[in-house]
């Protein structure tokens, strides 16, 4: 529980855009969302892109892991508004100086990518953000593999399950919260849930002061967002 639900663009605004479209993510920014949710995996040159499959078939025009592309092989690819895959650098730098919340999902429950904590935090970190950026991964081992490169940055776990002992489990592994497709009372811990779109749900959930609501509609949530604090 918090003192103010923060709304998150999931993937964006995929409800009018291509799912991690810089499009997407520039409109999010240009109409308020308090943050954005993405997701990074790593090419065979190791550069950090922005797409939430380890592969290209469903969101863009081609086919095959994104790890077996280098990056400029990549970009022969199309997301379906035009737009190239995107790097992360590219939304860091859409976000710099921005009072924009960034939610970066370490992509490696399917594969892990060697070195993708430090390749990806020293990228960060190389950005002027107005908000510290929450990390967040299915990985336990790759949150704590983070914690050991940067200890002082939040990271939160994703389930999609109920966590049987979630303060134990935050404790051992250095978490700041956790991200959850299910509402889970839990007095003092930040929990933002995901995906919630139905605005009966978000009105439960601001009512109880979660920490955050993914949506892939940032804009319907915010306006329930406002109607319940009229």
């Amino acid at each position: 529980m918090t003192n103010e639900t923060l709304i998150f663009g999931h993937r964006g605004y995929p409800a009018k855009f291509p799912e991690n479209s810089l499009n997407g993510f520039q409109y999010a920014i240009d109409h308020h969302a308090d943050g954005l949710e993405f997701d990074v995996h790593l090419t065979k040159d190791n550069v950090p892109v922005i797409m939430h499959d380890e592969k290209i078939n469903r969101t863009t025009n081609g086919h095959g892991r994104i790890h077996d592309y280098t990056y400029e092989q990549l970009q022969a690819f199309h997301l379906s508004n035009g737009e190239t895959v995107p790097k992360l650098k590219d939304l860091l730098s859409l976000a710099a100086n921005q009072p924009i919340y960034l939610n970066l999902e370490f992509k490696t429950n399917k594969i892990h990518y060697p070195n993708i904590e430090r390749i990806v935090l020293d990228m960060v970190h190389q950005y002027h953000l107005v908000y510290p950026v929450i990390y967040s991964s299915f990985s336990l081992q790759t949150l704590k593999d983070a914690y050991k490169v940067s200890p002082n940055e939040q990271y939160c776990l994703l389930a999609n399950h109920p966590l049987l002992h979630p303060r134990e489990l935050m404790i051992d592994a250095h978490l700041a919260g956790l991200h959850l497709n299910h509402y889970q009372p839990l007095r003092n811990i930040k929990e933002r849930i995901w995906t919630i779109d139905d605005p009966s749900t978000e009105r439960k959930l601001l009512a109880d002061h979660v920490a955050g609501i993914i949506t892939d509609n940032f804009e319907l949530a915010n306006d329930v967002k406002k109607s319940v604090l009229v």
